[in-house]
């Protein structure tokens, strides 16, 4: 018999228009004691904690009921369904400190859109199975008609998060053309999109389903533009011990695409097949 997936004890979390979650910190609810036995095998079963965030559309987000749900929530409940060895519980926290908490032993794994660079390879282990390949473009307003790739940015602004792929790709363009835009850090978290909408940047670095979500929710009037800058391949993050659990990961993510379990929770969450590239 399969295990319960151990869901998150969520605080209180009030949804405002135009406002982004606050972090909660999820606790175990009621489940059988980790280091009991899977009923199917008798083998103990191993609780991992799995780091996530509340603030990303679609991805992990806290909805109007106040659950903890988005593509990479459910993706860990359908892996955890697949896994009668492991027991998984879904830990929230802002996203800073999620790296800390995976070198801390806090969390045993992040499902946070995690995207692969030289960094954080050297401290830590990625699962060899993509789970998520979105395409990276220009985001402008939606009345902006002047910008219709990354080409037309010379000489305005574009806002990006400090350290964040987006960044990457801004100044990768920068390096290679000369400099030629003018970058706007901000911090992790922070609303970029109402940058754009009220002119005080041109564009963002985004991907469709994304944009899609904050012009529903929150009136964002947004459009993407141009070519694809990038097809960022997503991956669960762990430590560098944790190679059987990254293994068996693994092997369940492969069941999940080759059922049509993956792509069907990305059409409906993301609004699209976001599992191959486009």
């Amino acid at each position: 018999m399969k295990k319960r997936f151990l869901s998150a004890s969520l605080l209180t979390v009030l949804l405002l228009a135009g406002c982004g979650a606050q972090a909660s910190t999820g606790g175990a609810g009621n489940k059988e004691a980790a280091g009991g036995a899977d009923s199917s095998s008798g083998q103990a079963v191993k609780k991992v904690i799995v780091g996530t965030g509340t603030q990303f559309p679609n991805i992990c987000f806290i909805d109007k009921d106040g659950k903890l749900t988005g593509y990479d929530v459910e993706l860990v409940k359908e892996i955890d369904k697949r896994l009668p060895e492991y027991e998984f519980e879904l830990k929230t926290m802002e996203f800073k400190n999620l790296l800390l908490s995976l070198e801390t032993k806090k969390i045993d794994f992040i499902a946070h859109q995690m995207e692969v660079n030289e960094e954080r390879q050297k401290k830590f282990l990625y699962n060899d199975e993509a789970y998520n390949i979105f395409p990276n473009k220009i985001v402008v307003h939606k009345d902006n008609n002047d910008v219709k790739s990354i080409a037309d940015l010379k000489g305005k602004k574009l806002i990006a998060t400090a350290t964040s792929n987006a960044a990457a790709l801004a100044e990768k363009y920068n390096k290679e053309h000369g400099n030629p835009i003018q970058i706007v850090y901000t911090g992790a978290g922070e609303d970029t999109s109402t940058q754009v909408k009220t002119g005080r940047v041109d564009a963002l670095i985004s991907t469709q389903f994304a944009i899609d979500y904050l012009n529903k929710s929150v009136d964002a009037q947004l459009k993407t533009v141009g070519d694809t800058l990038s097809n960022s391949k997503v991956y669960f993050m762990l430590r560098k011990d944790e190679s059987e659990l990254k293994s068996k990961i693994d092997e369940a993510l492969k069941a999940i695409k080759a059922d049509g379990t993956l792509a069907k929770l990305s059409k409906q969450w993301l609004g699209d097949d976001y599992t191959v590239e486009k």
